[in-house]
């Protein structure tokens, strides 16, 4: 038998997560030299494949949550909703808090400072409890497009953990069934609201949510969890499978919005079917290259790796430093050729990206995982069977442990 139960790093995870990270900085960034009217590439499919990333981390979110809950019911017959939450909290409100105040406090000051041309459309005062209480996509309902836009996902993803591991804990038994409750209601709201409900609030509320992606993802957990042969062996991994799968997932993220074809716009296009086929693909990438020793997608690379670890900073930030860079850099941008702008675009974005999102993870994010271990550890030391829980949650050091906890 091939025991999948005690798996404390999936390799490869951390190199998908910042190329999904880097599919949404780029559509963004074409999308902002657009609205500017610098030269860009918003018309390529490649670059307008943001919703396409988030909903990737939503599948990934899924899959890593659930093994670890899996993992840790299994082993101590319960699940502790309260470490849970703490972990959850330490990785991920730190930096959304902060960027909240960067975002509606900070800048503003200094693009007016700098008389730089950006008018924040919203006030701290008039959004604070939609940023608060995890639902700045409303912030983007009522308001507009923001640089902070972005964290609608964040909202999303902490309602999922908020719901997620009480179901866990009260519904263990039953997980299987509740996955697919969760798939089943959410795509019939969605097709509800799109055929018999016109209101645009429940429409967008019920195309934001995506928990469908995260049951699909949670869905790939429980197979892999309980699987006792390799997974290798499945049909699925074949390597003619495997190069078919895998061909049209590159054709997708490469040319999807440039294709207009009755068999193409069934699979990626329509309701209900495509975001179980998209949802499912990335479920097989997952899997595929982070536990299928045959996969064809082998990420070994240890500089996608690292910056798989800061991948979080670089989504955060990302639209913050794309508008600064447009702005203070616009009357030279707009002057330029495409491959000129392009180039000198591209280089300022990717470095001050990845300088900004390493500091950060280095002298502010850190700080909090290190606490999140010292507060794991002492659970460790005080309990014989909380080993197991020491390993799922921060058993690793930082750049493994950013592979299975989110």
């Amino acid at each position: 038998m091939h025991n999948y139960k005690n798996i404390s790093f999936f390799e490869g995870l951390n190199s998908l997560r910042f190329l999904a990270a880097l599919l949404v900085v780029i559509h963004h960034a074409e999308s902002i030299r657009h609205k500017y009217g610098l030269p860009n590439l918003s018309c390529l499919g490649l670059f307008r494949n943001g919703g396409t990333a988030v909903l990737f981390f939503f599948v990934l979110s899924g899959f890593l949550i659930t093994y670890l809950l899996l993992k840790e019911n299994n082993h101590t017959g319960t699940i502790s909703i309260s470490k849970f939450y703490l972990s959850r909290l330490l990785r991920i409100w730190p930096l959304y808090y902060l960027l909240i105040i960067i975002g509606t406090v900070i800048l503003p000051l200094l693009f007016n400072l700098l008389q730089l041309d950006y008018k924040l459309p919203y006030t701290l005062g008039t959004t604070w409890y939609y940023f608060v209480f995890f639902l700045p996509g409303l912030v983007t309902f009522f308001y507009g497009h923001h640089f902070l836009e972005a964290l609608w996902s964040i909202g999303v993803e902490e309602v999922f953990y908020v719901i997620w591991a009480p179901i866990f804990k009260f519904g263990s038994k039953r997980i299987l069934p509740v996955l697919l409750s969760i798939i089943a209601l959410t795509l019939t709201l969605r097709l509800i609201g799109q055929l018999f409900i016109a209101n645009k609030l429940f429409n967008y509320l019920i195309n934001t949510f995506h928990f469908d992606a995260m049951a699909i993802g949670g869905l790939g957990a429980y197979f892999v969890y309980h699987r006792e042969k390799p997974l290798s062996a499945l049909l699925l991994y074949k390597i003619p499978v495997q190069c078919l799968l895998y061909l049209i997932l590159t054709l997708f993220l490469l040319f999807n919005s440039n294709i207009d074809h009755f068999v193409w716009n069934t699979l990626f296009k329509l309701p209900v079917v495509a975001p179980l086929f998209i949802n499912f693909l990335f479920l097989y990438l997952i899997i595929g290259v982070s536990l299928v020793e045959t996969n064809l997608i082998q990420l070994r690379s240890r500089l996608f790796a690292y910056l798989g670890t800061i991948s979080y900073g670089i989504y955060m930030y990302h639209m913050m430093i794309i508008f600064s860079i447009v702005l203070i850099l616009k009357k030279m941008l707009i002057k330029m050729d495409l491959f000129g702008s392009t180039l000198l675009f591209y280089s300022l974005l990717l470095v001050m990206i990845i300088l900004v999102a390493g500091i950060s993870k280095y002298y502010f994010e850190n700080y909090f995982l290190r606490l999140k271990s010292r507060l794991h550890k002492k659970q460790y030391h005080s309990s014989s069977d909380s080993s197991l829980i020491w390993v799922t949650h921060n058993g690793q050091p930082p750049q493994k442990e950013a592979a299975i906890s989110k």
